[in-house]
């Protein structure tokens, strides 16, 4: 089937489901995506911006907020060290498919960090070393506020906070626990447990570090994290990743094409069967977010990814146009109720007109996008959280209105996308087969 005969079908879908879609725009990119293997390893570089990717990921990148993801870099990425470490930045998630997300959610940076070293326990040594330098120099500034740094395994069963953790679980080091260098926690017999930074560093597991920033110019707050993929050189060359799995490339924009080398330098060593586990991978989130914790959006993010690595162009090609339904608008809503729930916490840094500011434009956004019913509970829902922070200085606690307006908005987003998903039948007899 031709690309146009393809298209064509997408409309049908799209105009029976009420979507609105650009069919040039459509068809522009089915078009290029057919010509470009899904299974290749082929990567290429925008000479005039300097940004690499995957071929079909750079398909769905826009250059239009480069500048504002590149001041965002400068506060996530880690340092090189000539001759010890080295490092590629990029964005992934949303952030990577600026042309079709319209309302992104989370400003997320991925980060592959080579470390040499004689041998492996130094270079989880070095990693340790880097991520609480770099933790302890970002805790707090005029416009950001470290929120958590991911970094290590639990060795056992541990209770923290009234909950039960399990041995093997990642470790999260919040601010004040990062400039101890350790966590207190309770074992399950109820004797005292210390966790200690260097103690869980030759284990270091998923690394990941989150902030909340504020963007003057733009009056806007955004969570903005950087996911570590952190390998090991030994003196010979081998390549070792140091929690055990080297990450592949498929969602991936790097924003500096002089890290390249070091890019291409760990690319040869991803699995030959990359692809393939990545969609197993996906497919097992698209499962958890349809069956467990139900999220209708994230599901739809990660089945566009599948399909568009898969050659299933036609259901790509829809959910593009989801994305960018006014609808959807509320994923973004949705993270950023939660960002404003991150930055009111004791001694922020984050000033309150800028959280107050991105309140009203919330609900400014609600009520451009919705109407009826849901425009009225959501607006009540985020006047009530507005409220709540006007008066902040009290102490007065936002996680409650926090925790409601999120229900609420995410009630809306889940019945949309599942209402478009499972109208569509080819994404109905997928989501079908997920679930089984």
């Amino acid at each position: 089937m031709s690309e146009k005969e393809s298209l064509a079908r997408v409309i049908e879908s799209a105009r029976r489901l009420g979507v609105e879609l650009d069919e040039a725009e459509a068809l522009q990119w089915m078009t290029a995506i057919a010509a470009s293997p899904p299974g290749g390893d082929d990567v290429v570089v925008d000479v005039r911006t300097g940004v690499f990717g995957h071929r079909v990921t750079m398909l769905d990148f826009s250059p239009e907020d480069l500048a504002h993801f590149r001041d965002l870099g400068r506060l996530v990425e880690f340092e090189d060290r000539p001759g010890v470490v080295e490092t590629a930045l990029a964005l992934s998630g949303s952030a990577a498919q600026s042309k079709i997300q319209t309302y992104p959610g989370d400003a997320d940076f991925f980060e592959r960090v080579n470390i040499k070293a004689e041998t492996r326990e130094e270079a989880c040594r070095i990693l340790a070393e880097i991520m609480r330098e770099k933790a302890l120099n970002t805790i707090q500034g005029p416009t950001y506020q470290l929120i958590e740094v991911k970094f290590g395994s639990y060795p056992y069963d541990v209770v923290k906070s009234g909950g039960l953790i399990k041995a093997g679980a990642p470790v999260s080091w919040t601010p004040e626990e990062i400039q101890r260098s350790q966590i207190k926690a309770l074992r399950p017999d109820n004797t005292e447990a210390v966790i200690r930074w260097d103690d869980v560093a030759l284990d270091p597991g998923w690394c990941k570090l989150d902030w909340v920033v504020a963007d003057p110019v733009r009056g806007e707050l955004a969570n903005a994290s950087n996911m570590l993929d952190a390998t090991w050189e030994a003196p010979g060359g081998a390549i070792t990743p140091l929690d055990g799995y080297l990450d592949p490339y498929f969602q991936e924009v790097y924003l500096d094409a002089e890290s390249l080398p070091v890019f291409s330098k760990l690319a040869r060593h991803v699995s030959a069967d990359a692809l393939y586990d990545y969609v197993i991978q996906l497919e097992g989130e698209v499962n958890k977010y349809l069956t467990k914790d139900i999220n209708y959006g994230k599901a739809a993010k990660r089945m566009y990814n599948i399909f568009r690595l898969t050659g299933r162009y036609e259901e790509a090609a829809f959910l593009r146009e989801l994305f960018d339904e006014p609808t959807t608008m509320l994923y973004q809503v949705w993270s950023l109720i939660r960002t404003i729930d991150d930055t009111c916490t004791p001694g922020s840094s984050i000033p309150i007109d800028n959280v107050l500011a991105q309140a009203d434009q919330l609900i400014l956004a609600v009520i451009e996008a919705l109407e009826g019913d849901r425009e009225v509970e959501i607006v009540r829902y985020l006047l009530r959280l507005r409220d709540a922070l006007s008066h902040q200085k009290s102490g007065r606690d936002l996680t409650t209105e926090c925790e409601a307006a999120r229900a609420e908005v995410i009630n809306i987003v889940n019945n949309f996308f599942q209402e478009k998903l499972t109208s569509m039948p080819a994404i109905k007899a997928y989501i079908d087969e997920v679930v089984d």
